[in-house]
């Protein structure tokens, strides 16, 4: 039999953290005692008594150490994979007096020198047998187990007859009623005088629904894992297709064609901190065939592979649109195409809702034209101080059918600052008060040569602070 040295450890318990630690200090202490009464049994002789407490001490500690790795697990919570899922409920038996010891650990002896066999009353209620009847007999016994598991009893119980080797193994037995048990068998041969085996004496005890919630905790790790893999890919997809579509500024873009009222561009992406999956923000710029700019920010709600793969199709979108519309003797109107956009998320097959600002800049007038569909309003930083521009009406960007979008207009001078931007730029404030926030910083991009300068200082002042969303930063200097 397997010896259990629990009690070499008694003194190595973690300080108690709470009531789950509290029941794990008790458990081990009990598991202590247990394996103290266990040992008294071994040294107090071999009876048939005796064998009997010994066999419930060893079940006794083991359903003690599963026990205590279940509270463990219960303390530690389930295993770290990107989402919490709840633990999934461990089906509960129907077996009568479930919740005794007693009434799933039965006991049996078979005399091989009169053939006769004896069982405790609560080995007929595991193998289903009715109690009125006769004992079954060691050959007798394979009849009640599974065909798979038959040579499994067969080779422990002529290890034990034979070799006198302790029988530990566990079979399935298929009862009168047409249920499947699990039962685990614990025995040792009894020996003659003489040296040969006399008899052979049998725990057993039906562990079914312990292997039920075993497997249905092992199936629910598995999924947790399977689960946090899926994660991963999509996370990595959704960052791959991210940076397709926004690579990274890493310094001014001056905009090829736009002569003396060329713009000096920067942007940057500031990732979530709270959230493992890439959210829908993007930032664009872009020289239309006229030679005027176009700059747009917008935000798809929502995170993932989906939603990121979302914002591509709908950055794509944006600027063919504005090629389309962009021809000799027409401009690219920034509330058409934002009417467009709208239709374009109605018309899908799964409805999204977005927030979107466009703008036209010519650079020959320095005029700005641009239109919003629910975001938040570029800010104008001029001479030391900011402003955000009033807004023409919008909606969101799939919110309602035919929705139309107005334009405004804004007379912009050389040495301007425009800073367009999406929710949660500033982390965890409203929208007001971020704007509020993001116009103190007026004084510091007067000294700012660059629109990458600027970029940093807005980094700098808010892009350590935990955010709940990604946001995206586009400043544009004229």
């Amino acid at each position: 039999m397997p010896s259990h040295l629990f009690a070499d450890h008694a003194a190595a318990q973690p300080p108690e953290r709470g009531p789950v630690d509290a029941l794990i200090t008790q458990t081990r202490r009990l598991r202590v005692d247990v394996d103290a009464v266990r040992r008294d049994a071994v040294a107090d002789g071999g009876d048939a008594a005796v064998r009997w407490q010994r066999a419930l001490c060893d079940l006794a500690v083991h359903q003690l150490n599963d026990l205590d790795d279940h509270l463990a697990q219960l303390r530690d919570g389930p295993p770290r994979t990107g989402g919490d899922p709840a633990a999934p409920a461990v089906p509960e038996s129907t077996e009568p007096g479930r919740g005794s010891l007693l009434s799933r650990v039965g006991s049996a002896e078979w005399n091989l020198l009169t053939d006769e066999a004896t069982w405790s009353g609560e080995l007929y209620d595991i193998l289903g047998r009715d109690r009125a009847a006769p004992p079954l007999s060691l050959d007798e016994i394979p009849s009640l187990v599974h065909p798979e598991d038959q040579p499994q009893l067969t080779s422990m119980v002529t290890d034990c007859l034979i070799d006198g080797k302790p029988i530990d193994g566990e079979f399935r037995i298929l009862r009168s009623d047409g249920r499947e048990r699990q039962v685990h068998m614990m025995g040792e041969p009894v020996l003659a005088a003489d040296g040969s085996t006399a008899s052979m004496w049998a725990v057993l005890r039906d562990v079914s629904e312990l292997r039920r919630s075993q497997r249905v905790l092992r199936e629910s790790r598995d999924s947790l894992q399977r689960h946090h893999d899926i994660a991963q890919t999509e996370h990595r997809l959704a960052v791959a297709l991210q940076e397709a579509v926004l690579p990274p500024w890493r310094g001014s873009l001056r905009l090829p064609h736009g002569g003396p009222g060329r713009l000096d561009l920067a942007a940057q992406y500031l990732p979530s901190a709270t959230s493992a999956l890439i959210g829908g923000d993007w930032y664009d710029a872009m020289e239309l065939p006229g030679g005027d700019a176009l700059l747009s920010v917008g935000d798809l709600t929502g995170h993932g592979v989906a939603v990121a793969s979302g914002m591509a199709m709908l950055l794509g979108a944006l600027r063919g649109m504005a090629v389309a519309g962009a021809r000799p003797g027409h401009l690219a109107e920034p509330g058409h195409i934002m009417g467009w956009l709208n239709q374009l998320l109605d018309a899908t097959a799964q409805p999204a809702l977005g927030s979107a600002v466009c703008c036209r800049f010519d650079p020959a007038t320095h005029l700005l034209t641009w239109a919003q569909a629910g975001h938040p309003a570029p800010l104008l930083f001029r001479d030391g101080t900011g402003r955000a521009l009033t807004p023409p009406k919008g909606v969101l960007l799939g919110a309602t059918s035919g929705a139309a979008y107005e334009q405004a207009d804004e007379q912009l001078r050389p040495g301007d600052l425009l800073l367009l931007h999406t929710d949660g730029l500033v982390p965890r404030r409203d929208r007001d008060t971020a704007t509020g926030l993001l116009l103190s910083l007026a004084s510091r991009f007067t000294g700012a040569r660059t629109a990458q300068d600027c970029v940093r200082t807005v980094v700098e002042e808010f892009g350590e602070a935990p955010r709940e969303d990604d946001a995206c930063l586009l400043v544009a200097r004229v």
